[in-house]
């Protein structure tokens, strides 16, 4: 049966406004040369279609684009986000300024097209799990400057957010429990460091994952466990903390992986090996 998505929680705008002015920054410069050569007072309209299926997602950042670089453009967005797209579909119409709409046109669907394929990946793996209680989520392996944004598509898709950074919650890894001493240390000096903070261990063994457990341990992370692993994992764990399971995990055995049990299954490709949405822009003159 199809995921049933829940509309995505709208993106901080003062977040959104800056990844906005700096990809502008670095696109437009000192100004768009070529956008000179028409009129400033002609007005145009256009419109954006997807030439391929996928999921939409990325229209908040379309209108900040549009915003920053000329108040007068109307921005009319025809797909939802989250929303299955078809290829030959029209996303969104734009009219005002046409010099406005010709420089801010490869910003506006650069975001589009990145956010779109993040987000028809997120679909595609959710619903390949929507039989079972699993969550997907995302990791930290998305594109310098863009986390934020990716996560938000992640979720446009059906899929849900780790941790976004390594500022609000631990993730303790094999080095960090080298430096520390032990697990139980590590556990320890994490609760008394930031309490109220998720802690996670990450643990390749089972002798880890019984060390994890009885130092207080919230969350687990089970690394490049098997299935049959990670079946015992989920009986021995018996609810005294959420599982993840992580590495290794792909669409050959991600639902065997899903009806192990474990509670969420971290998936670095979400986010990492996506295919940009092919997006055509189509203007036509109106007026001087």
């Amino acid at each position: 049966m199809p995921l049933s998505i829940k509309p995505p929680a709208t993106p901080p705008l003062e977040h959104l406004s800056l990844q906005v002015r700096q990809a502008l920054a670095e696109d437009v410069g000192s100004g768009d040369i070529t956008a000179q050569l028409i009129p400033a007072q002609r007005f145009s309209q256009a419109s954006v279609i997807t030439r391929e299926d996928g999921v939409f997602s990325g229209g908040p950042w379309v209108k900040e684009v549009f915003r920053q670089l000329d108040t007068r453009v109307q921005v009319s967005l025809l797909a939802k986000e989250g929303e299955r797209l078809i290829a030959g579909q029209t996303l969104f119409k734009l009219e005002g300024p046409a010099r406005a709409l010709l420089t801010g046109e490869r910003t506006a669907l650069n975001f589009v097209q990145t956010l779109s394929a993040t987000a028809t990946r997120c679909r595609d793996y959710a619903n390949l799990v929507a039989h079972t209680q699993v969550r997907l989520l995302d990791t930290r392996k998305t594109l310098p400057g863009l986390r934020l944004a990716q996560k938000y598509a992640v979720t446009c898709g059906g899929c849900f957010n780790h941790r976004m950074g390594l500022y609000d919650a631990f993730l303790i890894k094999e080095n960090h429990i080298a430096a520390a001493g032990s697990i139980a240390k590590a556990v320890a000096a994490a609760h008394q460091l930031a309490p109220g903070k998720s802690v996670e261990v990450e643990v390749e063994t089972f002798s880890e994952l019984e060390q994890a457990l009885a130092a207080g341990a919230d969350w687990i992370m089970l690394d490049e466990f098997s299935i049959a692993d990670t079946r015992q994992a989920v009986i021995q764990t018996a609810g005294k903390a959420k599982l993840e399971a992580s590495g290794g995990i792909n669409k050959r055995n991600l639902v065997a992986m899903a009806e192990t049990g474990v509670d969420y299954i971290s998936l670095g490709i979400l986010t990492k090996d996506i295919k940009s949405l092919d997006l055509s822009m189509r203007m036509t003159s109106l007026s001087e």
